[in-house]
């Protein structure tokens, strides 16, 4: 393979790419932002959607559950908003300085010659940010984010009364119809992953697959990938490896670092390039 042939990777190799989610998974849930994330989005809901606040946590729950994020959700009922001004809004207030540099994980990343990239659902300036402030933005290859498998979106004035009800949809005894579709493409959809891995040139058979959410590591092991559950330390249905923080990498797959290889570090020069890498 090409990237054999530009670091030196022994044939026998097992795999020759690491595919990284960002949130909850470089850095521990416990740094707050999932929760201050959250709260965000049940903001936006209801100052720029006009979403009573009585119905916020049953229809994000729902949507988050039926559409793999809350927004994908909200544009499948029928919201349209700005993208960028909904990431603004709900990453805007982010308190990034609860997310601290990390060097034992930025040794270890350096220290393997594979291809390492992210897979996120966030958008580019959130991803950009939480990897400055970890101290990692030299450590990959290049970003796959939400405007990479979202590259184009045009703007149209929403009306509520079109709006679908979801939750009076699972309050029937039997649900009647199917759910609407959503048009935002991210993971869990197993489409989603599987546009990723085509635009980034990643051949799932040898790829590791590192992600704090089961369904999406239960996804990308039905497309193919190799996959480690992070932020658990039992593996699940779809799992291959289960850590339960990712500086536990070298103990628990010590084969990345066991193989004969003729070059013993890779790096990328500069700052990571935030989605040019990996695009065609």
């Amino acid at each position: 393979m090409e990237f054999e042939n530009r670091y030196g990777l022994a044939t026998s190799q097992k795999y020759d790419c690491l595919l990284f989610d960002l949130d909850d998974t470089l850095y521990p849930l416990s740094s707050g932002i999932a929760r201050e994330c959250g709260s965000n989005i049940k903001d936006y809901m209801t100052e720029k959607l006009g979403i009573p606040k009585d119905k916020l946590v049953e229809l994000s729950d729902l949507l988050y559950k039926n559409y793999g994020t809350t927004m994908a959700g909200l544009r499948a009922i029928g919201y349209e908003f700005d993208y960028d001004e909904y990431h603004s809004f709900v990453h805007g207030r982010l308190p990034y300085d609860n997310i601290k540099p990390d060097s034992v994980l930025r040794s270890l990343l350096l220290s393997l010659p594979l291809r390492k990239v992210i897979f996120t659902n966030a958008d580019r300036v959130h991803a950009a940010k939480a990897l400055k402030k970890l101290g990692l933005e030299d450590c990959f290859e290049g970003i796959i984010c939400f405007e990479t498998l979202n590259p184009t979106h045009t703007n149209v004035a929403f009306n509520n009364s079109e709006i679908f009800d979801i939750v009076e949809h699972f309050n029937r005894s039997e649900p009647v119809g199917s759910l609407p579709k959503t048009p935002v493409v991210c993971k869990p959809s197993e489409s989603a992953i599987e546009k990723a891995l085509e635009i980034a040139n990643i051949d799932p058979t040898r790829t590791l697959f590192f992600e704090d959410s089961v369904r999406n590591v239960q996804a990308g092991k039905r497309v193919g990938l190799h996959t480690v559950l992070v932020g658990k330390s039992t593996k699940v249905k779809g799992a291959d490896y289960a850590l339960e923080n990712i500086h536990n990498m070298k103990e628990a797959i010590p084969e990345l670092w066991e193989a004969d290889r003729k070059s013993p570090d890779v790096g990328y020069s500069g700052k990571v390039a935030v989605e040019t890498s990996v695009r065609a």
